[in-house]
């Protein structure tokens, strides 16, 4: 049925005529009404406003750590001069001079971490701003060259040299994605003293990639540091880095650098699941399945199995097999037992060929096309 939008000649009005003493009256309230509706507009417009000079305010003053017990009084110091300088520019923020007063170390502290979209963005706020952010636009094009030199990419040939000597261009602008491009290359160089040095840099300025791989970087060289290892993964894991949630996870476990916390350790797991990293996936269904540090709960258990073998875990591909299994479902459990053989798990494949005899050949067939058409979804 169509709806009608407009009327046709035959609909009339109900009303042939107003009441004339009623006329004055409505027009006196829709000039009242008017007029409210343009106060509140405006008084919402003005809060609108006021809300996105703080959360603007708070997220700069979020880029800054607080000093510690080991922090010395010239760092102090320093901290304390860029404070007044903050203050000083939110001052003149609410007196209508914008943020371009913001100096320009503290700026390029902010933006250390910026891509190139954010860059772009920020350049946008004011001349200020564009002049101060030039050098770390500048070093997006060499991170963007380092990744092509890398890589052979965009036709270029690989040369790990040019690639290295651009991501310290970078890094040498303040851009803390290039520090950390440049320290893995030095990391897979065996030049790990200067990798870590470059990470140390990136994760100071506050990095989440640069304190995940500081970290990872402690539990590898020589001497392990594991304390100083849980430090940098703690700081990169509230950050939301789920690598280092991961990593995280499993020094709480094992009790490498802290003491061993079960509870702690599956929460972190649980975490870095949920942001889709495969590995995690895995233990999280090992958490639930023996209840350690989580409830015991089969549903679970099984849920993040699938998920962590759909994304080609070869362990969990196995695991799924036989959890299938011995639930009769036995084409299901062919297709993860033979992706778990062709991965390199030989336990697979005895499973399998028992499977297999209990199949017709019509499901055998089935199952080895199901499995020579597998795709891995996308993980972490």
């Amino acid at each position: 049925m169509e709806q009608r939008t407009w009327p046709v000649p035959s609909e009339g009005a109900h009303f042939s005529a107003l009441p004339l003493t009623n006329i004055n009256r409505t027009n006196n309230d829709d000039d009242t009404n008017r007029r409210q509706q343009r106060r509140r507009r405006r008084h919402h417009h003005q809060h609108q406003q006021q809300q996105q000079q703080q959360e603007l305010q708070t997220r700069i003053s979020h880029s800054f750590k607080l000093p510690t017990a080991t922090t010395n009084s010239a760092s102090l110091h320093r901290l304390r001069f860029s404070s007044r300088l903050f203050s000083s520019s939110f001052s003149s923020t609410k007196e209508g001079h914008g943020f371009s007063q913001l100096p320009f170390d503290v700026l390029l502290k902010i933006a250390a971490s910026f891509s190139l979209p954010n860059l772009r963005s920020a350049s946008l706020v004011c001349r200020s701003w564009r002049d101060a952010l030039h050098p770390l636009r500048e070093a997006m094009l060499f991170l963007r060259w380092g990744k092509r030199f890398k890589h052979g990419h965009a036709g270029v040939r690989p040369n790990l040299q040019k690639a290295l000597d651009s991501f310290l261009k970078g890094a040498a602008r303040g851009s803390t994605l290039a520090m950390v491009d440049a320290g893995l290359l030095y990391w897979e160089m065996g030049h790990k003293d200067k990798g870590m040095a470059l990470y140390q840099k990136a994760a100071a300025l506050g990095d989440p990639a640069a304190q995940c791989n500081l970290g990872i970087s402690y539990l590898q060289a020589e001497p392990v540091n594991k304390k100083a290892a849980v430090k940098w993964l703690y700081e990169a894991s509230i950050a939301g880095h789920i690598r280092a949630q991961y990593q995280l996870a499993l020094c709480l476990h094992k009790g490498h650098g802290v003491e061993c916390n079960l509870p702690e350790a599956a929460r972190w797991y649980l975490r870095a699941a949920e942001g889709g990293y495969v590995r995690a996936m895995y233990n999280t269904s090992l958490c639930y399945s023996f209840g350690e540090g989580l409830a015991r709960n089969h549903r679970q258990a099984k849920k993040w199995m699938k998920r962590a073998a759909d994304r080609g875990h070869s362990k969990a591909q196995l695991e799924h097999g036989l959890g299938l299994f011995s639930e009769g479902e036995m084409l299901k459990a062919v297709v993860y037992l033979e992706l778990a053989g062709r991965a390199g798990e030989t336990t697979a494949e005895h499973v399998k060929n028992v499977v297999l005899q209990q199949l017709s050949a019509n499901s055998r067939d089935r199952a080895m096309s199901l499995a020579d058409n597998w795709r891995a979804l996308p993980s972490h």
